[in-house]
């Protein structure tokens, strides 16, 4: 081929040399800047909830959490976390035994900020009214870096009231417990600066239904016991200590399990696998297999599910408040890119319609965030002696979980939504996010578990109802909707004695949907901005609004709803 020829291939004939000649084509315009710098603590819902509920004296702390939790360096860590999740090395080079997980630096470095920031058991060892309050909103914040890492938090947080079970292993372990030293790696458990905790409850047979487990538990000479089985769903493998249930010759049992024995050498703890998540990819959730392993039993032989319970009901209220602070942390991405981004002539966030969504969408999280925060002080009143509000946990606690956990995914991909094309790439964070909402909604008891949990509730714990029924009444007069509301809840509750089982568990989503609805509306009515409380009982409890964010009524205050999100800007 002639040289003269070579740059003409495709060419038109007699045409000249096809050249480039680039311009610039490739300016950024139009584009939010990164959510970054910012205090993430500066949410008016939040530090008027720590307020209301004694815990004022944390929020200097809170806001200095906030920065930190607002910093290119936390947004890094939770990308990094997830980017590299955890890997199993079920044996060493020699062909030893170790089931070890290795995580990213990054992981570590959230754990650290947590522990050392008092999120996981440090509030029990405060005499501090406000203690659990103040843990409950530093848990709200950092929870919007990234969750994965606040699983093993939350069972720290969670074990200490049922390992009150057993005073002598209480008295062992509480202390490290509680510390706020994060000191990973398998090492005997006393020798140990800090301690984190897992649970073993759900079997591949069973899930739920824990009386189906088939993992057995014998009495050994030593004063302990040797379990054998397969668990089905443990999280946070490389925890320190965990409750685990077992079949012991009364039944069904509690018993704390190391993963190092006072010795130094390995329990059987024997990771078969990790599980390949639809998100909270940062955490290794996996399948221990228990081979005359090492047991000691908490609380008595035979009462395993009453005395894990108490460990059920905290992690519960933290997949509330997790899913709280999920829901927020969406708000704050569809709001900050909505401010930024211009079309059709003007800021989205100024165009009607999407001013329905972040409004209503505004609106959720704030009923959210006060719920958890009621239920924050009901746990930190209740621990210190108040049976008032431990009634009022019994019910409101299945209450929250079924209902703000639910609400979470609809709300996240709304928010997501808002970003368009831009939400749906993982840059924006918002696909983990997404991927993470259904999760609160399933651990620890899904919808269903909590629906039937709240109808034993009122069928057999008449004080928990009591309660309730005296918190809401607080807000009687204060809206007509809420007044009719509460009437037509009544009444169906007076109809509950003629209905068959079938019947009444059939109905038990739409019921506990109504109560969890009227409480929330009746804390709001109470504290909240007017415009707040009428547009929630408009649309949540009157005939306004419809079946999807964006709804609201002509004639909602939408800018008072806005308002309570405060742009995410330095200063």
């Amino acid at each position: 081929m002639a040289p003269e020829s070579a740059g003409r291939i495709g060419a038109p004939p007699g045409r000249g040399p096809i050249r480039s000649r680039p311009a610039t084509t490739h300016e950024v315009t139009n584009q939010a800047p990164p959510l970054v710098d910012y205090d993430v603590a500066d949410d008016p819902v939040l530090v008027e909830g720590v307020e209301r509920e004694s815990a004022g004296f944390y929020l200097d702390d809170l806001h200095r959490l906030g920065w930190l939790a607002g910093s290119e360096q936390a947004a890094r860590w939770g990308d990094e976390a997830n980017r590299f999740p955890p890997e199993l090395r079920t044996h060493d080079q020699y062909g030893n035994r170790i089931d070890e997980v290795d995580f990213h630096p990054s992981w570590h470095a959230l754990m650290d900020v947590a522990v050392r920031e008092g999120l996981a058991g440090a509030a029990w060892s405060s005499s501090r009214p406000g203690a659990h309050v103040a843990r409950a909103a530093g848990l709200h914040v950092w929870s919007t870096v990234e969750q994965g890492h606040t699983c093993p938090v939350s069972m720290t947080y969670a074990v200490i009231p049922a390992l009150r079970a057993e005073p002598d292993l209480a008295a062992a372990y509480e202390t490290l417990l509680a510390s706020r030293v994060y000191d990973p790696g398998l090492n005997p458990p006393l020798s140990k600066l800090g301690l984190i905790a897992g649970m073993g409850m759900t079997e591949k047979q069973g899930g739920s239904d824990v009386r189906a487990n088939s993992t057995v538990a014998i009495a050994h000479p030593d004063g302990g016991y040797r379990l054998r089985g397969h668990k089905w769903f443990t999280s946070a493998p490389m925890s320190d200590l965990f409750l685990v249930l077992a079949q012991a010759p009364s039944g069904l049992s509690c018993f704390l399990v190391p993963r190092v024995l006072p010795d130094g050498s390995r329990n059987t703890f024997r990771i078969q696998r990790l599980k390949d998540k639809l998100g909270n990819r940062s955490n290794a959730s996996s399948e221990p297999e228990f081979d005359d392993t090492v047991g000691w039993l908490v609380g008595p032989e035979g009462r395993g599910v009453r005395t894990i319970i108490e460990m059920v009901a905290m992690t519960r209220f933290d997949s509330a408040l997790g899913s709280a602070s999920g829901m927020r942390a969406a708000l704050i991405q569809a709001l900050h890119h909505t401010r930024h981004r211009s079309a059709f002539g003007g800021l989205l966030v100024d165009k009607p319609l999407m001013r329905n969504v972040l409004a209503d969408l505004a609106l959720e999280s704030e009923a959210a965030t006060t719920l958890v925060l009621r239920l924050a002080g009901a746990v930190d009143r209740g621990v210190r002696g108040d049976a008032g509000e431990r009634a009022f946990l019994r019910l409101a606690t299945a209450l929250a979980k079924f209902w703000i956990c639910k609400r979470q995914p609809a709300f996240v991909a709304e928010a997501l939504e808002c970003l368009g094309g831009n939400g749906y790439a993982e840059e924006s964070g918002m696909p983990r996010l997404y991927r993470e909402a259904p999760l609160n909604g399933i651990w620890e008891g899904a919808a269903n578990v909590n629906a039937l949990d709240v109808l034993r509730a009122l069928g057999r714990e008449p004080v928990a109802f009591a309660a309730y029924r005296a918190e809401v009444e607080l807000a009687a007069g204060g809206d007509k909707r809420l007044d009719a509301a509460w009437s037509a809840v009544r009444a169906d509750l007076d109809e509950l004695s003629g209905l068959g089982p079938d019947e009444l568990e059939f109905g038990a989503r739409s019921l506990v949907e109504r109560l969890a609805l009227v409480l929330q509306a009746s804390l709001l009515v109470r504290h909240a901005p007017s415009a707040v409380a009428d547009a929630f009982c408009a649309t949540r409890l009157g005939e306004a609004g419809g079946r999807v964010f964006g709804t609201l009524p002509r004639g909602t205050d939408v800018d008072a709803l806005i308002a309570r999100v405060p742009p995410a800007t330095r200063g």
